[in-house]
């Protein structure tokens, strides 16, 4: 122990004989864990926004069905429970946002087009803090109360279907009996979203409404809930599934919507491969700079060894060395992270690559995310693969024989 400073100091200063290679080292792992980090919270960004875009259309953390509804989405899979009922079950808990809703397929016909789309029928009040429409944002208006009788529906719909805010148009689906129903409904709002797929997909209405005109009475087809986390939804879900019906089906997130539970199961292992990659290619330059630094104190290694030095203290030396120029490089790398992903948080605009990423179910703005754990993750492996790649040199070093070492020509 007593050791560890002096060498610490003498590892320092043989660092920086040499200083062009170390600086040219230096760079060479400070760009590495910048591209480690930068491209990791880019990735996080895309996928982080992915999953809350789908999760705002499902949308919530945990949802309550009917048991065949997910496998036929008709008002024929209804839950019968009236929403005085449900709030009562739900109003006490510790639930940052829940609503029931209408949600099936139907067509939306104007005077010259006509459309499929899923037809929400909500309450505006309760699905505001989790909805993907901007209430404030939308042209006109948007919906005021479960029995408003206006429609309103994604600017890319309207111009498919050439129309505009004041116009009318027919929503026609199921009532529970197999019968058409249809009704003529007045676009009071034109809304915008981050994906342009949702703005041709979805249609809103009062949920009151939308009861009459199915048909259902008080009845609906969901029930969302949103908890604080959607990495953990489990104590959400608990918590919905001791107050709801034991005939009704309860899921989180992930189990209903399969490839965004995926994509977040592949980011996290996505992490871990990109950081051991990046590492590879620089753990050649690092085993090439330590052997060489080796190399050219060959004779200056053995003489410390005749002068009584242990050959641990040869060991432990060369792999300071490497840990300080790992801890240099990945210092100087990260401050470079952050100071690049910061200016970016406000949005990369990619709309040049807009359908490619549509395809992908990500937006046409992407929010790099930096987190800790990810910089903290990239640092511990890199430090963990940097000490293994250095025992090899370190370990020649110090199996040197004092005279042989004293005498070898450089």
């Amino acid at each position: 122990m007593r050791m560890t400073p002096v060498l610490t100091r003498l590892a320092w200063r043989y660092l920086w004989r040499n200083h062009r290679r170390t600086i040219i080292m230096l760079s060479a792992i400070a760009v590495g864990s910048w591209a480690m980090i930068f491209m990791t919270a880019l990735t996080r960004g895309m996928v982080d926004q992915m999953i809350a875009d789908g999760i705002s259309v499902l949308p919530g953390h945990v949802q309550v069905h009917d048991p065949e509804f997910l496998n036929d989405p008709s008002v024929a899979n209804r839950i019968t429970i009236p929403d005085r009922e449900l709030a009562a079950s739900f109003d006490g808990a510790e639930f940052r946002a829940w609503a029931s809703r209408v949600r099936v397929p139907a067509v939306i016909m104007s005077e010259r087009e006509s459309r499929g789309v899923t037809l929400l029928g909500i309450d505006p009040a309760a699905e505001r803090e989790f909805s993907f429409v901007s209430y404030d944002e939308v042209e006109g208006r948007f919906l005021e109360s479960p029995d408003d009788n206006g429609v309103v529906i994604g600017r890319k719909l309207a111009d498919k279907l050439d129309t505009e805010v004041g116009k009318r148009i027919v929503l026609m689906s199921q009532d529970p009996d197999n019968e058409i129903a249809d009704r003529g409904f007045r676009v009071v709002g034109l809304f915008e979203a981050s994906m342009p797929s949702f703005e041709e997909s979805f249609v809103f209405i009062g949920k009151t409404t939308a009861q009459k005109m199915l048909r259902i009475g008080e009845a609906t087809t969901e029930v969302v809930f949103l908890g604080d986390d959607y990495r953990d939804v489990d104590p959400t879900y608990e918590l919905v599934a001791e107050r709801v019906d034991g005939g009704l089906d309860v899921r989180r997130w992930h189990e209903i919507d399969t490839y965004l539970g995926t994509m977040l199961k592949v980011m996290d292992g996505f992490v871990l491969i990109w950081v051991v990659v990046i590492f590879l290619a620089l753990s050649f330059g690092l085993v090439n700079t330590l052997v060489m630094a080796v190399f050219e104190r060959v004779r200056e290694i053995g003489l410390m060894l005749a002068l009584g030095m242990k050959p641990s203290s040869i060991l432990a030396q060369i792999l300071i060395e490497s840990m300080l120029l790992l801890a240099t490089g990945l210092l100087i790398g990260d401050v470079l992270a952050v100071l690049t992903i910061q200016p970016l948080q406000g949005g990369i605009d990619i709309s040049a690559v807009a359908e490619g990423m549509e395809m992908m179910g990500a937006s046409s703005v992407l929010y790099p995310k930096l987190y800790l754990d990810d910089v903290v993750l990239a640092n511990v492996v890199v430090l963990i693969l940097g000490f293994l790649a250095s025992l090899s040199p370190a370990w020649r070093a110090s199996r040197y024989e004092p005279v042989e070492a004293i005498t070898k020509v450089g």
